[in-house]
């Protein structure tokens, strides 16, 4: 495995000032945001495929700090009700492709989006049960009507173009959002679905991250290295569905943390082992939103953190049998 950093969140200082940071910190590849929520900070795709000499300039960064690049990021809502909302994502989705394609990278990652629940609606409509039946209706235009539809072509692009792996993050807010979602949609649109697989929107659902690997298996393309700490009390009341704004850390029935401060090394650990029992030998790219650390202190903790837990050399086979 390979230790790794979504570097959005160093987007306030230039890009190699980022890169040399990251290679002294031991950092060995970089998840850069190109589109769609993570911005064009380091990197705007859509200028990249348009200038060559900004993309040659861009590559010998890269090339300089000798780091890997393990993903790009487009992050949006490309099936979004409001068809101006909905085409300014997709059009990032089709740039981070072709950027993609031009820099040999097989693997983007992205969330599924959510649809509203008809042909009128201006903003996404998350369905969380099945009843009233009104919200299986709902289910059933999103899925069948725009969410396969919209995934099919956009594997199709991606293809013929050279990326394989679009990696979804399963986050609630979209369709896609746990392990049977996931598969759902996979199994519907073809093997180039796959996850980005981040504990912590699982971790805060309830869900058993270990478990999930081992459903998801040779499904996982990418994955974020984030916690979650669930507070018991806020949650023993409320449950774990929140609404509260990420800043008030006290009432919420979760906040995301720092590698470490959500849970300990024997989950992590857990989930580095089974990562490797599933296959997966590629990168753990730190994602850093804890609001009770500064990026600085909460970036270096979570690689001290992962260097303990990570497992970076091959197996040498079972020697003492």
């Amino acid at each position: 495995m390979k230790l790794g950093v979504l570097t959005v969140l160093l987007g306030n200082q230039p890009f190699e000032d980022a890169l040399k940071y990251l290679s002294e910190s031991g950092v060995q590849a970089v998840e850069i945001g190109v589109g769609g929520y993570p911005g064009t900070a380091h990197a705007d795709a859509g200028e990249l495929i348009q200038d060559d000499a900004k993309l040659e300039a861009f590559k010998a960064l890269i090339k300089k700090y000798d780091m890997q690049i393990s993903a790009l990021s487009c992050h949006g809502n490309p099936v979004h009700p409001q068809k101006e909302i909905s085409k300014s994502f997709h059009k990032d989705f089709e740039n981070t492709v072709l950027l993609a394609g031009k820099l040999g990278i097989d693997t983007i990652n992205t969330f599924s989006g959510c649809p509203g629940d008809s042909e009128t609606s201006q903003y996404p409509n998350w369905v969380t049960c099945p009843w009233p039946e009104d919200f299986l209706k709902v289910l059933d235009y999103q899925w069948n009507e725009v969410l396969i539809p919209y995934w099919k072509k956009a594997v199709e692009f991606a293809k013929v173009h050279g990326v394989h792996k679009i990696a979804l993050e399963m986050h609630p807010g979209f369709c896609v959002y746990n392990p049977e979602t996931l598969l759902k949609l996979r199994e519907a649109v073809g093997k180039e679905i796959g996850a980005n697989f981040d504990p912590s929107h699982l971790i805060w659902q309830g869900i058993d991250p270990v478990a999930a690997i081992r459903k998801l298996g040779d499904c996982i393309y990418h994955v974020h290295a984030k916690d979650t700490k669930v507070d018991s009390m806020n949650t023993a009341v409320n449950g774990v569905l929140d609404t509260k704004h990420y800043g008030d850390e006290l009432n919420r029935s979760w906040i995301f943390r720092a590698v470490g401060y959500g849970n300990d090394y024997t989950l992590w650990k857990d989930i580095v082992s089974n990562l490797r029992m599933v296959g997966y030998d590629y990168v753990m790219s730190i994602e850093h939103e804890d609001s009770l650390m500064s990026v600085n202190e909460g970036l270096k903790k979570a690689i001290a953190f992962l260097k303990e837990v990570m497992v970076f050399e091959d197996t040498s086979g079972m020697w003492w049998a």
